[in-house]
């Protein structure tokens, strides 16, 4: 095995261990209090913060660059990270594509979306749920990404309120999860 592909094999994975692989000399890191899902996949650099939650089958592959994953943020079911920018209190929904793309702090990407290469969503936005925010686009803070090419508008109080509903949910059901062992 050559030093590009290493991976550190000194300590046997457990039933309760999220797979998690060294690469080009990079250890993915999760807070203490974070939850992961034993079925999540970390590879390279990888950094998970503080009562964030990755939910089973993610993927996060810091292999052409870093993936971070802020503050209370939750990645859920068979979405992937390449490369990617999460702020804090940011929720992923389900089999979500953020490839080499930030999302501000307090946003919302939708099931089924994509925000692509180069792509920087601003905090306190929402991507609707199959939207495709294409390479190199800005989505303005506090605007609603719709569509395939996405087109943008104001959010409305209720969008916003909606954020914050979802976010609080998935921080209390990492909590949850990780307190009883649940996934993990």
């Amino acid at each position: 095995m050559n030093d590009e592909t290493e991976t550190n094999d000194t300590e046997p994975k457990t039933e309760t261990q999220t797979m998690r692989e060294r690469l080009y000399g990079e250890e993915p890191f999760v807070a203490d209090s974070a939850f992961t899902s034993k079925k999540a996949y970390l590879i390279g650099d990888v950094a998970v913060g503080p009562r964030a939650s990755l939910w089973p089958f993610v993927c996060l592959r810091g292999d052409g660059g870093p993936v971070t994953v802020g503050e209370e943020t939750n990645v859920q079911e068979f979405s992937m990270l390449h490369g990617a920018t999460l702020g804090d209190e940011v929720t992923v929904g389900h089999n979500v594509v953020v490839d080499f793309a930030t999302v501000g702090d307090h946003s919302l990407v939708g099931m089924q979306s994509a925000v692509l290469k180069g792509a920087t969503v601003e905090s306190n936005c929402i991507v609707a749920a199959g939207s495709v925010v294409l390479q190199d686009q800005t989505i303005p803070e506090g605007h609603l990404a719709y569509g395939a090419p996405a087109e943008t508008k104001p959010l409305t109080d209720a969008q916003r309120d909606e954020i914050s509903r979802v976010h609080e949910h998935y921080v209390e059901l990492g909590r949850e999860y990780k307190s009883t062992g649940r996934f993990e």
